[in-house]
């Protein structure tokens, strides 16, 4: 395994960061879901990356300092979501709800859009943080996570650089620790244990996040880059990845995803709304739904949406 240089102090300025040393590696897979294909190889230069995603403790530090409003605090504009019913223009988010029973694969069967869910109620209602700060935030979209990572002096990771990361310094691996999900029967991440979405096989409330670094580090010291919550990327969404190149000298260095214009929903072309590419999986990804607790795994999200599974982390680079 490969090990990360933590940084702190005055070279992360108090945050801890880990050194991810630039190679060049295979990015995607061609065993799995068909948007992580093709399997390619890319050249990333070093960087720094957060040991965890973002806490609701640091994001109520950039919150305090900054008067940073939230997407979901937000109410919708009416232009940007034409034929949208008046009454479902509030301020929201989306949360996840387990079902008693499932019909078919409707996901509105187990999230729901809930009015007053945010970074600081993160079920709607009267929830809140309360011994939850050391837990990812979640409820943040994308504006919200460039807006942390802005004032903090640091980036969000582009989707080769938060893979190469997860990876931990393993080559040809399916998950960020081997190939197992569950070696020798324990669990590697915070993922979902039991049948995906009406039972839930763990103790009384730990189906949802987890304080970050309860599950070890991968290769590089990194917490949290399988499971618990997904993460934001900086990369616009493509529904596949670039054929891999020919030759050594033509393979792409620090690669920036894909096009904004390509990276819209087909299936609402009413709604301009770009999407990004999530890395990571979450605490809702189970082996008989969402296998995407990989590191090559990849889903894509509109930059205006916000859920109760979804996070971030910085990075810094030289």
């Amino acid at each position: 395994m490969a090990t990360g240089t933590v940084a702190t102090g005055e070279d992360a300025d108090a945050d801890d960061l880990v050194w991810i040393p630039g190679r060049t590696f295979i990015m995607g897979s061609d065993r799995h879901y068909p948007e992580e294909a093709p399997a390619h190889a890319v050249k990333v230069d070093g960087f720094w990356i957060g040991v965890t995603p973002v806490t609701n403790r640091q994001f109520a530090e950039f919150v305090k300092a900054t008067g940073h409003v939230t997407v979901a605090e937000r109410a919708p504009r009416p232009e940007d979501y034409p034929g949208a019913l008046p009454k479902m223009l509030r301020a929201g988010s989306l949360v996840f709800t387990p079902p008693k029973s499932v019909n078919g694969p409707d996901i509105s069967q187990w999230w729901s859009f809930k009015f007053g869910a945010d970074w600081k109620h993160p079920y709607g209602g009267r929830s809140d943080i309360r011994g939850k700060l050391d837990h990812p935030v979640v409820h943040v979209a994308y504006s919200d996570a460039k807006a942390y990572a802005d004032w903090a002096g640091k980036d969000l990771p582009t989707e080769a650089e938060w893979e190469l990361a997860a990876r931990g310094g393993l080559e040809d691996i399916e998950f960020a620790w081997g190939d197992e999900l569950t070696p020798e029967g324990k669990a590697m991440a915070n993922t979902w244990q039991g049948t995906f979405p009406t039972l839930s096989t763990k103790v009384a409330g730990a189906d949802r996040t987890s304080p970050v670094g309860s599950y070890p580090a991968n290769g590089y010291g990194i917490y949290d880059m399988i499971g618990n919550v997904w993460e934001w990327t900086s990369d616009f969404w493509s529904s596949r990845h670039p054929e891999p190149a020919t030759k050594s000298c033509c393979i792409p260095q620090n690669p920036r995803g894909g096009a904004l214009a390509a990276s819209f929903d087909p299936n609402q072309p009413e709604i301009r709304i770009p999407r990004r590419v999530l890395k990571g999986g979450s605490h809702l990804c189970a082996p008989n739904y969402c296998r995407r607790y990989r590191p090559a795994a990849r889903h894509a999200e509109p930059e205006d949406t916000s859920t109760s599974h979804v996070g971030f982390r910085c990075i810094r680079r030289a």
